[in-house]
Formats: structure tokens, sequence, C-alpha cells
């Protein structure tokens, strides 16, 4: 391994109030500049602080941008008008319009959660700027080092892209080489999946075990049937997912494929405390992706998302400690519940399969 990429550390945090915290004080100390590109930043007291600390530094002379999607913000422009006046930049990604192609083309939306700071700095993952999710398990990832000039300039390529329907989506889903590591980058596309077409290949070539820790699991059958095949050649599959999400009809889409895959030996679990939000890959011990991407239709298809894959001992090593403490507190797919759930359930499934893209 090359001395720059060894020199990357990688921390996992997966409480809010602990992430929250980190970033505020990396925030605070901030010399040149604060990029961040976030799919939710609400009103709300954790939004405010958020918001009254970039104010803070954008009058301190800190150049301070803010691309936020425009359907899961909770906030508007007003409150950012401190913000503006102080001279901090501020753009909503993607507003929603009127047209005849209404639906798909205000589905496609910006999902990604980045925070660069002075080209040092860069957080990764699934978090959100909202109280709303102050009780989940997380995933988002402090990373040090020379790779935030990386996503500091991917930053900058959507800041420009907010407000484009048309682009070339070829170029903005090339993967960005960082010695061995790589930043995937999806947008809308039915062709370019640069997300899901990497954890194919890393399913097909898995030796001994994946882990999978997502709040919102319906990918399409080519995934489906790679976990199945994977765990029928003798590799541990196991899928970690909230007993309840905060979207109740992804829950029952999800629920209509799991009998198949456990007749596959594909291990479930149901983490049971609160909402599980976070968003984790690893197979082998070996190679992770992690990021804003939900192993879902909707992430690999329809919204811009980004994720990091790599190798990095050290950050394994936190993934497992993660991993086995979501499982601990979680409770195993139970297959003769599940062929007795009630009929209307069963119906529900059935109901919204056609519709199972746009959740």
């Amino acid at each position: 391994m090359d001395k720059c990429a060894e020199n990357l550390q990688i921390k996992l945090i997966s409480d809010p109030f602990k992430y929250f915290s980190a970033i505020l004080k990396d925030i605070e100390e901030a010399k040149s500049h604060i990029y961040i590109e976030i799919y939710r930043f609400t009103t709300d007291p954790i939004g405010t602080r958020f918001r009254d600390y970039l104010i803070k530094k954008v009058k301190q002379g800190v150049k301070v941008k803010l691309l936020i999607d425009s359907w899961g913000a909770s906030s508007n422009y007003s409150f950012f008008s401190d913000f503006t006046d102080a001279g901090g930049e501020l753009r909503f990604f993607k507003k929603i319009r009127i047209s005849w192609d209404t639906f798909t083309k205000n589905h496609r939306r910006d999902h990604r959660k980045v925070f660069v700071i002075d080209d040092q700095i860069t957080y990764i993952g699934s978090g959100n700027i909202s109280a709303y999710s102050l009780n989940w398990r997380e995933s988002m990832f402090r990373i040090k080092g020379d790779i935030a000039k990386k996503f500091s300039k991917i930053f900058h390529q959507n800041y420009e892209l907010y407000n484009k329907f048309f682009y070339d989506k070829n170029e903005y889903t090339k993967s960005v080489d960082y010695h061995n590591y790589q930043i995937l980058r999806d947008v809308p596309s039915i062709i370019f999946q640069p997300v899901q077409k990497k954890l194919l290949r890393l399913i097909n070539t898995a030796k001994k075990e994946i882990f999978i820790e997502t709040p919102y699991f319906l990918p399409g059958s080519n995934l489906r049937k790679a976990l199945m095949d994977a765990a029928d050649r003798g590799v541990n599959v196991n899928i970690i997912i909230p007993k309840k999400s905060d979207i109740g009809v992804m829950d029952i889409l999800s629920g209509r494929y799991f009998g198949e895959l456990s007749k596959h030996n594909v291990q479930i679990f149901f983490y049971m405390p609160q909402n599980l939000h976070a968003k984790i890959f690893m197979v082998d011990r070996r190679a992770f992706v992690v990021g804003s991407s939900n192993f879902d239709y909707r992430s690999f298809r329809y919204q811009h998302e980004i994720c990091l894959y790599g190798e990095n001992k050290s950050l394994i090593r936190q993934i497992v400690n993660h991993v086995n403490e979501t499982i601990k507190n979680s409770d195993p797919f139970d297959y003769e519940a599940w062929t007795n759930r009630p009929i209307m359930q069963r119906f529900f499934e059935r109901l919204l399969v056609p519709f199972r893209h746009f959740f």
C-alpha cells in the first residue's frame, strides 16, 4: 500500500450526537473553506446550530458553500438569510417543477451527505443535519487526508449541476481514484450505476462473508440473485435492516423477498432499539463500500449518491465492531412467522411491487 493511502485516517461514528459534535468542532476550526452537500438541513435546533456556526465562520472570512436538496431540505432561503447576507453561498438542488414529466424529474434527488473542510477533512455517510434522527443508529465517516481535495472537486461539479436536467452522465459517474481507494458517484440513470456495479462485483467474488447494513432493503433481481448465489456457494451473507424504518411502505415491500432469501441461507437481522439508518457494505473483512447509498432501487437508479470503496484495516476493525454491536441488538428473521404473516400484508406487498422504484 502506498504511503499516502496508509496516512488516510478514517473514523466511523455511529451516534448522531457524537458526529454532530465532531463536525461542529471541525467547522469551528476551519481556516479557509467549508463545503456542505446534504439531503436534509432542517430548521430545528440542530439545523439552527449548524447554520449559526456557519454564519460565524463566514463573518471570519471563511468561504462557505451549501448545496441542499430542495425536496429533503425542510428549510428555505429565509432560514438562511443571515447566512447569505454575511456572504455565504447557498443553492437548493433542483426545485420541484410542474411539467408533463413531473414525477420522474422531481424524483431525481441529491441524496449525498458530504462535508469538506479546508481540503483536509471530509465527512461522508448516512447522516443529515436534523434532530429528526438524533436517536437513530447511523454511519458517518470522518476522513482526514488529501483525499478531501478529490471530494472538493466533486462537490463543485455538483454545485454547478444543481439546476440542470441534461448533462454528460458518463462524465459525472466516472470513479475518482485516490491511490487504492475509489470515490463512486451515482446520478439518476438506468445505464450508469457505478455503486450497484461495484457491489455486484464484490458479491460475486466474495469468498467468506458479506455484511450489509441498510435502512431500506429493496434491491433488483440481479442483486438478490447474486446474494443468493453467494450464500449457495458457502459465503456467510448477512443483511441487517431496521425492524421498523421511518418509511413504512419500504418495510412492507422488503418483506416480500425475505422468504426467498432465507431459503438460500441468507441471514436477515432486524435491528430493534430504533431506526437503523447506517449504510455499510463489507466483504471478507477486507473491502468496504460506505457512503450515502441505500441498498435499493431508488438510490441506484434515481438519486445522486456518493460512496467510498477501499481497503483500510483500521476502518475494517471499526466496521466489524459496529456490525457486531448492531447484531447484538437485533432479532433474526423467523421464516415460520413470515409464512404466517397476515393476508393484508401479502396483499399490500403485491399491490406495491409495481411501484417499488419510487419509494
